[in-house]
């Protein structure tokens, strides 16, 4: 693997396996400095993070104590049934929570029986139990999809201008419906940030943020810029591929 600084934070790029592991330890690492006395650990959606619960569950790559003290949630979530092959947290438990016997009490789904910003701020006092004040997660987990979104911050949305200072909160999102997600203040007040970006379909997008001229509004995941200094990057050659140098 090869790392450089740049001002939208570490970027690693390797292939599929050492990411992967990559993202582990990065997490464990985490965990073992934490001095909270819960640890929480945000997983996000796409087709990346599912093949990555696969590999993890079959490797055991997540330590065992760490599985069993962690209290995992999702970066952000669809108003769709936990049964749905569209909702992020029903995915993460059917390949990696259940499989692993994470126990119940320690998983914290979006609460979609409710209307959206009922379960925002259902979640919200969820999470105000678990962390310090001032602290979303211990570790948020990333995607960024081939438009340059990010949680789930598309193209134009209201909450790369204002977010009203909220960690997560519901919004309408324009051909997609309504989303549960991180804010850009809950991801400045979370303690590890780290975006997987893998495959050739990630490429234009990656150097759209990292090095085109759109703005922020037309790339969100630049909002990354403003918690550089603890978001790492995980991003595979293909990925990469039209970034100068690499």
């Amino acid at each position: 693997m090869t790392e450089k600084k740049t001002e939208y934070g570490r970027l690693i790029i390797g292939d599929k396996m050492e990411l992967f592991a990559e993202a582990v330890r990065l997490a464990v690492a985490a965990e073992s400095t934490s001095e909270s006395q819960n640890f929480t650990w945000a997983f996000t959606g796409g087709s990346t993070p599912q093949a990555w619960y696969t590999w993890a569950h079959e490797t055991g790559a997540i330590p065992a104590a760490v599985m069993a003290k962690t209290n995992f949630t999702v970066s952000d979530e669809r108003c769709v049934s936990l049964s749905s092959d569209d909702s992020n947290f029903g995915t993460a438990e059917r390949k990696l929570l259940a499989p692993s016997e994470v126990p119940v009490e320690h998983r914290h789904p979006w609460v979609v029986a409710y209307e959206p910003a009922q379960a925002a701020e259902a979640y919200r006092r969820t999470m105000q139990l678990l962390n310090p004040p001032g602290e979303a997660y211990d570790v948020c987990f990333l995607g960024m999809g081939d438009d340059a979104h990010t949680a789930s911050f598309f193209p134009g949305s209201a909450l790369l201008e204002s977010d009203g200072g909220v960690f997560f909160t519901a919004i309408d999102t324009p051909q997609k419906g309504w989303r549960l997600t991180i804010t850009p203040t809950g991801l400045q007040h979370s303690g590890l940030v780290v975006v997987m970006a893998l495959g050739a379909g990630k490429a234009t997008a990656l150097k759209r943020v990292f090095e085109g001229d759109d703005t922020l509004l037309e790339a969100p995941a630049k909002i990354l810029k403003t918690c550089a200094e603890k978001t790492v990057w995980l991003v595979d050659e293909a990925a990469a591929a039209e970034l100068t140098g690499s």
